[in-house]
């Protein structure tokens, strides 16, 4: 079962990495903006 445990680890690494790019966008829309809400 260790082929469990890599594509659940890599599909949380990969589900990481794609809410960190979403934010980091969304942080820089809000700089951008001027308000911090």
């Amino acid at each position: 079962m260790w082929y469990f445990a890599w594509i659940l680890g890599v599909g949380f690494a990969l589900l990481l990495a794609i809410m960190n790019a979403m934010w980091g966008e969304n942080e820089e829309a809000r700089i951008k903006s001027g308000r911090d809400e």
